[in-house]
């Protein structure tokens, strides 16, 4: 599995910020080199039968979107999940490649790091969270490593099961 870097090039916020969160997409990309698309695609989790690595992978892409578009740009939601079906973005990865998945998440994570390079930290999202409050860029990214560090743990497990392939 590749290491990935996490000492970033510069100490300032937002330079510490931009390493965190992309060294937990390559985290998440690194326990994916070398799956086949049969193991991509298998549930392996009883209790969790949508748990898959490449529904894990689309649903890092699509909380990125979620968080970066729709909350923070004020963009009309265009993900895949809906109401009657909110876990639909798991549901579906399974229809692609988990290469394809993997690009995609790639690419649109090299458009956000250029989104965040050019705002303010302190920007206020369009768009208010659950309870109402209008969070920062700052907090956006901050819970975007949280929540992409929790899933690189399901990727920690999934692999394990599937091939006895264990990280750093």
């Amino acid at each position: 599995m590749t290491r990935i870097n996490d000492t970033p090039p510069a100490w300032d916020d937002r330079t510490q910020l931009a390493t965190f969160l992309d060294y937990a997409r390559g985290t998440a990309r690194a326990k994916c080199e070398g799956v086949s698309q049969e193991n991509a695609r298998r549930a392996l989790l009883p209790g969790s039968p949508l748990m898959t690595m490449s529904g894990v992978i689309n649903h890092l892409r699509w909380v990125e979107y979620y968080w970066f578009q729709v909350v923070f740009l004020g963009e009309e939601d265009r993900a895949p999940m809906t109401d009657e079906d909110p876990d639909r973005e798991m549901r579906i990865a399974v229809d692609f490649p988990l290469t394809q998945l993997l690009d995609e998440y790639t690419e649109q994570s090299s458009r956000y790091r250029e989104l965040v390079a050019g705002s303010d930290l302190e920007k206020q999202a369009q768009r208010t969270i659950r309870n109402g409050v209008h969070v920062d860029l700052r907090w956006i990214m901050h819970h975007l490593t949280e929540e992409t560090a929790r899933h690189n743990g399901h990727l920690d497990i999934l692999r394990e099961m599937l091939d006895g392939t264990t990280g750093y």
